[in-house]
């Protein structure tokens, strides 16, 4: 590991904190929040403390922001806005006001000029690869490049971690001055051994999807691509039933909302949600709300993992508990508390408003999935930058080298 001092960072579209919370577990320290919403903010107040450097304002506001980041923070994080990357946003990607605030982002990370980041990451949903036919992913991608950065990008579902469903896009930018250990760099063209190429195409296809592959392979960046090695999980999560209250001092909802609902499920959806009430046993599972063909239908899942958690704008996006017991059945919300499980953050502490709750926690990161890129991507970054200042001359191996060594000690060899 890396001195603590030198692992400090920002963190912007901060939300509620909860990479924060999953980055401090291994010693880093925020020095920098920013979001807009007043409701986030209090919600990351209560479980930080007002430290004093949280910015509750615009992140295009580019001087104010620039005069908050004190020295020359290590790492900066952008879990920028998804709504237009989103089928939420009907498509307008970058083009949208929300999710084009990443170039408020990009331009104060230019605005710091030599106290900018060494490390960059992003976060999104997996809609960044294909909004804009790829075209958006491509500007982001630029962006960073243009800002000095190689580039590594991989996928990750909360549902390696925790029983919900959300997978999520990552992008990690390493300053071009720097040879990361563990990574590998893309060959120039024509090499006959490319590690990089190794390793995307041995990734596992959860952590390296197709899609992504096939998107960084036509993108021809001027600093270039880079491959962390990034493991997939190998431990089973919880199942959803060990995150969800079953007594009685839940808000569980009346007989007349519980018929409502079990009425509004598809055929084979009832039939077999019956037959689990018929059989006396235990079951429980999660209910969301969709429009489907003209009418709003209650859709089961018994697979133990909780659809993806969204902020609850109207009901359709709130997620419902379903529990048969005893030959009962019942429904209800799904609590603040439970979100917090959800999202690999159980105690955090909540406020006394349970929409704001809700919306802060819909609208985070995973915990354990960050921790996850922590562990095999930032903090050795972070090792190896500390090590460099400490080595005389400060310099580090050939990226060349390296990838050579990784490829089974293989010479690479230029073909004319």
């Amino acid at each position: 590991m890396s001195d603590a001092a030198d692992k400090t960072f920002c963190e912007f579209f901060a939300g509620i904190g909860l990479v924060r919370e999953a980055l401090g577990a291994s010693g880093w320290s925020c020095v920098y929040a920013n979001d807009v919403d007043p409701k986030k903010q209090g919600l990351y107040l209560g479980r930080f403390g007002d430290e004093g450097h949280f910015h509750l304002g615009d992140v295009w506001e580019t001087p104010e922001v620039v005069s908050r980041i004190e020295g020359s923070p290590l790492l900066a994080t952008a879990s920028f806005p998804c709504v237009d990357l989103s089928l939420a946003g009907n498509g307008r990607g970058f083009e949208g006001t929300h999710s084009s605030t990443f170039f408020g982002f990009v331009r104060a990370m230019e605005t710091l000029a030599e106290r900018c980041p060494r490390l960059v990451l992003l976060e999104n949903v997996t809609g960044f690869l294909t909004s804009s036919g790829g075209k958006d992913f491509e500007a982001a991608a630029r962006a960073l490049a243009g800002l000095g950065y190689r580039l590594d990008a991989f996928t990750l579902d909360a549902a390696m971690f925790v029983p919900q469903s959300r997978p999520r896009v990552f992008v990690v930018g390493v300053r071009a001055d720097l040879d990361p250990p563990g990574a590998v760099r893309r060959a120039e063209s024509g090499w006959i051994v490319d590690a990089w190429e190794e390793r995307l195409e041995s990734a596992d296809r959860r952590i390296r999807p197709r899609k992504l592959i096939e998107l960084m392979r036509a993108i021809d960046l001027p600093t270039g691509w880079i491959a962390f090695d990034v493991p997939a999980p190998g431990v089973k999560p919880p199942d959803v039933a060990e995150v969800i209250d079953r007594d009685d001092a839940q808000d569980w909802w009346d007989a007349a909302a519980v018929s409502k609902h079990r009425d509004m499920m598809h055929d084979r959806h009832r039939e077999r949600v019956d037959a689990m009430v018929s059989s006396g046993e235990t079951f429980i599972g999660t209910i969301y709300r969709r429009k489907r063909d003209g009418r709003t239908r209650a859709e089961v899942r018994f697979d133990g993992v909780a659809g993806c958690l969204r902020t609850p704008r109207g009901g359709s996006a709130k997620q419902i508990v379903i529990v048969v017991e005893a030959g009962r059945l019942r429904m209800r919300w799904m609590s603040p508390r439970e979100y917090a499980r959800l999202q690999g953050a159980p105690d955090f502490p909540l406020v006394a408003n349970t929409i704001q709750n809700l919306f802060g926690f819909g609208d985070a990161v995973c915990v354990p999935a960050v921790q996850w890129i922590d562990r095999h991507v930032l903090s050795p970054v972070a090792a190896g930058i500390a090590e460099l200042r400490r080595t005389p001359g400060g310099r580090q191996p050939d990226a060349r080298a390296t990838s050579a060594d990784d490829a089974g000690g293989q010479r690479q060899e230029h073909v004319a």
